[in-house]
């Protein structure tokens, strides 16, 4: 296996983005692999971000009727109480696992 091209912070030549940048761009990695990296020094071990061949990327997939509602749903889920089964209206964090109101009963009534 050769490895891959490394470059420094900033420096990579044009034709090469991250999944981000690509995204921003409309477009997705399309199954190719990563074709080099981008090393950020610091007193640590550097960070690395994963380029990928703009030529090679293909656009993103348009979101289907059948996958806004997928994603509404899953949404709703987030949204909603174990404990109560009412939609908190935002979403419940995985540390309380219940709405606040369920989590902390005494402060609601007082």
């Amino acid at each position: 296996m050769a490895s891959l091209p490394v470059f420094r912070w900033r420096l990579a030549p044009d034709g090469y983005a991250t999944r981000r940048q690509l995204r921003a761009a409309g477009l997705r990695p399309g199954g190719q692999d990563v074709a080099a990296t981008v090393e950020r020094p610091r007193r640590r071990e550097p960070l690395v971000a994963y380029l990928y061949r703009i030529d090679l990327a293909k656009p993103v997939r348009p979101m289907t009727p059948a996958r806004w509602a997928a994603l509404a749903k899953a949404n709703a889920a987030r949204r909603t109480c174990p404990a109560c089964r009412r939609d908190a209206g935002y979403v419940i964090p995985p540390t309380l696992g219940t709405c606040t109101t369920c989590a902390y009963p005494e402060q609601e009534a007082a």
